[in-house]
């Protein structure tokens, strides 16, 4: 059974591969020290069969974003500085791609962005893509970008609730 836990010492960073250096660097050298300071949290995906292994990974942690930076249609209906959730890093081991595990990750995410919503208020989730193939994959989920900044995305809380109570 899969399930998705706080990254902790017991879990196997040097054995993460997702094919990103940076992300794979990330995930062995930073994590911990930014969870352990309060700066970010770091989830894991395992199976309780080898509770060590990482099948896939995710960082949140909180922003403030520009109104300027959101689609005009969001831009209209806030100050101009607005609270959000930041999914700041996704990354799937190379052995587990192309299986879904990216999907989970991401409505994982979205769930504990509503959470942070309903307790302390912010708009949406926003994630930078790294390409345009990245953004495209994000955008079947309802992300949204501006011509200006077109790798800068947005996804709102209201298309978060609509995706998770279905």
């Amino acid at each position: 059974m899969k399930q998705i836990e706080l990254l902790s010492k017991h879990h196997d960073r040097k054995g993460f591969d997702c094919g990103d250096n940076a992300l794979n660097q990330f995930l062995q050298r930073i994590a911990r020290q930014h969870i352990q300071k309060g700066l970010s949290r770091t989830f894991v995906l395992v199976d309780t069969e080898e509770p060590s292994v990482i099948i896939g990974f995710f960082t949140l942690t909180l922003c403030e974003v520009q109104v300027d930076n959101l689609p005009s249609r969001w831009a209209k209906k806030y100050p101009n500085v607005v609270p959000g959730v930041k999914l700041a890093r996704l990354a799937v081991s190379k052995k587990r791609q192309k299986q879904g595990i990216g999907s989970i990750l991401l409505v994982e995410s979205m769930q504990r962005a509503k959470v942070i919503a309903d307790n302390a208020g912010v708009i949406g989730l926003f994630v930078d893509a790294k390409n345009l193939e990245v953004k495209k994959y994000y955008e079947r989920f309802g992300f949204e970008g501006t011509k200006e900044h077109p790798l800068l995305l947005f996804l709102p809380l209201s298309t978060i609730n609509d995706l998770i109570d279905s």
